[in-house]
């Protein structure tokens, strides 16, 4: 029998500008090797249900690891105070952001069981984020879950104080794989097609779905946007798309 035990826990990496900040580590304790996942959390900020992925990715055989991006502004503060903090400073800058993940990266690559391979994965603001990190970083895997404000900038009343990383897809560094929904409003299914289009046109490996009868956030399994059917699909294409490109 196979050995299959995992540790999960609270570590500290060198983000941005060698900033000290927390992050969440699940990882496999066998000598691998294991392909590495940076999980990008949303805006409600890096909670359970962030952490809940972690470790399923680590089951299935991968580091994972989740940087705190608001430890800054809020350290030890719960998920829904700090990101009310990041909400009221106009989200996470994207500087900041591309440096925090690199961090997270270098950290799982000094592991002793890692394979030197690394994918990163966001949801909501970090299916953009994720997106903006494989447009900024040598990458060898990128999953962008309903990002919005990859293809334009945020309305004038958006929280978010970004704006739109087209210009950035030239620069894409790896195969992206888009799991959007056909009912949501940001981003939209023109966007998901603008961005395919462009992702065509400059000879980019990407793949997207597009699920019927899901909306925003349809991987969320404690909210009534929760789609069963296209969650239960869209983790397959992940976990397919991971072991194409990080085993």
């Amino acid at each position: 029998m196979p050995y299959d035990a995992v540790l999960s826990e609270t570590v500290t990496i060198l983000g941005h500008n060698q900033d000290p900040i927390e992050a969440y580590l699940s990882r496999p304790l066998d000598q691998g090797p294991h392909g590495g996942v940076v999980l990008i959390h949303h805006m409600p900020g890096y909670d359970r249900q962030t952490k809940e992925m972690a470790r399923r990715f680590a089951t299935e055989g991968y580091i994972a690891i989740v940087p705190n991006l608001y430890h800054r502004e809020a350290p030890g503060q719960s998920p829904d105070d700090a990101a009310a903090v990041a909400r009221n400073l106009g989200g996470v800058p994207d500087e900041r952001l591309v440096g925090d993940v690199k961090g997270a990266a270098e950290y799982v690559k000094g592991l002793s069981n890692s394979n030197q391979k690394i994918g990163v994965i966001g949801h909501c603001s970090g299916g953009r984020q994720s997106f903006l990190a494989a447009c900024s970083l040598e990458l060898q895997a990128a999953v962008d879950c309903y990002g919005a404000f990859v293809t334009k900038n945020p309305p004038e009343n958006s929280p978010m104080k970004v704006t739109g990383l087209m210009h950035l897809a030239p620069q894409l560094s790896c195969p992206l794989l888009g799991l959007f929904g056909k009912e949501d409003s940001y981003p939209a299914p023109d966007e998901v097609a603008d961005l395919d289009q462009e992702l065509t046109r400059l000879n980019k490996v990407h793949e997207f779905h597009s699920y019927e009868g899901a909306g925003h956030a349809f991987f969320a399994a404690d909210r009534p946007s929760y789609r069963p059917e296209a969650a239960v699909d869209g983790w397959e294409k992940i976990f397919s798309f991971y072991s194409k490109y990080l085993r």
